[in-house]
């Protein structure tokens, strides 16, 4: 049995040429949302099995810090792990790769003036780049870089030149 709604809102078997007409609309709509469900379920199906077939990322490459422990895009990194007399902070990275990583930042440095406990930390621009990666050896599951560059973008600290590239042996 065909039933539509009229346009008072009730539902009734219909013969007439008003019923066929709201029966066709009705219909039709049914027929539309039959139609886009059907392919959302197809785009449901299809979307999971597209990424499942990806492959997962790779671990990223970790700069290694002080107390041994690896560190992906760190907004500071302690450069004298002896007595914290330089350190780099508000590292901003411009890219994290699989062979380099480039920085901007500061790099505060203790002059020790007179000497370094009653010395005065001084703010020096910088572009950080960290290159070189190699299997860690504490970690084989993980590669680490193993030299930091330091570009010092105005002055650098006395006697430090304005290039500098250290290894990173930690």
């Amino acid at each position: 049995m065909d039933v539509s709604v009229d346009g008072r809102g009730s539902a009734r078997a219909g013969g007439n040429r008003a019923g066929r007409g709201a029966r066709h609309g009705v219909r039709s709509v049914m027929r539309t949302a039959g139609v886009a469900c059907a392919a959302a379920a197809l785009v449901a199906g299809v979307v999971p099995a597209a990424s499942a077939q990806t492959t997962p990322a790779p671990d990223p490459v970790v700069v290694v810090d002080c107390f041994a422990q690896a560190q992906v895009r760190p907004e500071e990194y302690l450069l004298a792990c002896g007595d914290g007399n330089n350190r780099l902070v508000d590292l901003h990275w411009d890219t994290w790769g699989s062979r380099t990583a480039t920085a901007t930042g500061t790099d505060m440095v203790n002059d020790c003036r007179p000497y370094c406990a009653a010395g005065r930390f001084r703010a020096y621009p910088v572009t950080v780049t960290l290159a070189n990666p190699e299997r860690w050896p504490d970690h084989p599951d993980l590669d680490r870089f193993t030299t930091l560059r330091i570009l010092y973008t105005d002055k650098a600290p006395h006697p430090v030149p304005k290039d500098s590239t250290y290894r990173l042996t930690y």
